[in-house]
């Protein structure tokens, strides 16, 4: 062990993935996590990378979805977080949703037992100091508000913030399956599934109409203290959704478009709750899309109503909390490292990403370039092209045009999309061969998707290719 540690700060997704990274380049790591010590209003265990909302990583569609595509890369590049979450999968139709808690002890082990990391369980209550000269905070939405408050004083700049919610998580077997059946939308059979990965519930109209009533009349928490701050779109209570129109709901989480009342197959559902598998013994369905503010008295009497769930049972309900996130455009150089104190970086959703593959994707991307630096080698950045390099481009600024002024423009949570990708060369988007008629509309707009996922595959594993080279030339 030649080399000075890189230190972390914080073991979820964002953290965990970094120590990996680094360690797997030859540099020693220390991780430092608080839970062990101290814990948190959302965590329920000491495992590194704990899920705490859903237990979805979202389509792993690798050819028509950015999500899938960040996945695929991400595999490319040794991700400690694919490779626990590919074997610890839980059936899901197109997505790629694990069990939760053979996820985290799956990532916890692997960490215990790499030679190159050692694990500190202390909480960190300042900004690392001047002797960690490579380090990384990853201490996720949740900072402890004395780190938080170092972070403010070091940056001269006010976290942004935005609340985040968690949806409940209901027995299987106090479902009613004379109600409920199981079924994928449109049967779709994705990594590990059937076709039947999800558990349906149907309503009528006037089941429906009854739910929103009671949804839009329910008693929620309050939180004055946080007055003005923001929910993310991503991630709405489906209170605050019914708010928006009676109609909001069954246009989202609870459309019927592609499933079929396995019961009474004539008819047509007005409204769908899915519940999707939360552990690998199948004991647990969370309710997907259903991130509540609700008060626990609420939450059990109003998802009562819903068809198939009137005897349900709780392992977990629905909660609310405020996430924080930098000005990251303003704040980060373009290898995530704090303008005003090069060598410590930031990673994960503290940065302004949002979702758990962008989170572990950007703590990658912090664990490869701190390594990079302590090997004396420059941070290879990912092509813009990239899914890693369009998100990195979001975080840092990159997005911006030089007429724009960084810090001006609105910086919000983002998940990883095709919108912030490069647009592709003229006569990129070729007609599929075979294809018959006028090439437009679906056709062109998945044609459009595979070009864009091509290319960014291509500069990928060009990417990693040269990455590795690099690394190995350093050494």
């Amino acid at each position: 062990m030649t080399n000075a540690p890189i230190h972390i700060v914080g073991g979820g997704l964002a953290g965990s993935e970094a120590a990996w990274q680094a360690a797997e380049a030859g540099v020693p790591v220390i991780l430092h996590e608080m839970r062990g010590v101290r814990g948190t209003d959302a965590h329920k265990t000491d495992d590194l990378a704990e899920l705490v909302c859903s237990n979805s990583f979202r389509s792993d569609d690798a050819d028509l979805n950015a999500v899938g595509l960040l996945h695929a890369e991400m595999r490319l590049a040794g991700s400690l977080v694919m490779a626990c979450g590919d074997a610890h999968q839980v059936p899901a139709g197109s997505a790629l949703a694990v069990d939760r808690e053979g996820f985290a002890q799956a990532v916890t082990a692997k960490i215990e037992a790499h030679p190159l990391i050692t694990i500190v369980r202390e909480e960190i209550t300042g900004l690392p100091p001047a002797g960690w000269d490579q380090a990384i905070i990853a201490t996720g939405p949740l900072t402890a508000p004395s780190l938080a408050e170092a972070i403010a004083a070091e940056t001269g700049q006010d976290a942004l913030a935005f609340f985040d919610a968690i949806a409940p998580i209901v027995h299987t077997d106090t479902i009613d399956m004379d109600t409920a059946w199981f079924q994928s939308r449109y049967d779709k059979v994705g990594p590990g599934g059937t076709g039947k990965d999800y558990i349906n519930c149907p309503m009528d109209e006037a089941q429906y109409n009854a739910f929103i009533d009671a949804l839009l009349a329910g008693d929620t928490t309050e939180f004055k203290q946080w007055e003005g701050t923001p929910y993310f779109d991503g991630c709405l209570p489906i209170e605050v959704m019914a708010e928006r129109g009676r109609e909001t709901l069954r246009h989202g989480p609870m459309k019927p478009m592609g499933l079929t009342n396995a019961h009474r197959p004539a008819d047509k559902p007005y409204a769908v709750v899915q519940l999707r598998q939360d552990n690998a013994l199948g004991t647990l369905y969370n309710m997907v899309g259903f991130q509540t503010k609700l008060r626990y008295g609420a939450q059990g009497d109003i998802f009562r109503m819903i068809p198939g769930l009137e005897k349900a049972e709780f392992a977990r309900l629905g909660g609310i909390h405020r996430n924080t996130y930098l000005n990251s455009p303003v704040l980060l150089g373009s290898d995530l490292t704090l303008r005003s104190r090069p060598g410590l970086r930031f990673a994960g959703q503290i940065t302004g990403c949002e979702g758990y593959v962008e989170s572990a994707a950007i703590g990658l991307l912090a664990g490869r370039f701190a390594a990079a630096d302590r090997l004396g080698a420059r941070p290879d950045l990912p092509p813009a092209t990239t899914a890693f390099g369009s998100l990195l481009g979001h975080i840092t600024g990159g997005h911006l045009t030089a007429d724009d002024e960084p810090g001006k423009r609105s910086f919000q949570p983002m998940n990883v999309n095709f919108g912030l990708f490069p647009p592709l060369e003229p006569g990129a988007i070729q007609k599929p061969e075979g294809h018959q008629g006028r090439f437009r509309g679906k056709d062109k707009a998945m044609a459009k998707k595979r070009a864009m996922t091509g290319r960014a595959m291509a500069d990928a594993r060009a990417w990693l290719g040269t990455d590795r080279t690099h690394m190995e030339a350093a050494e």
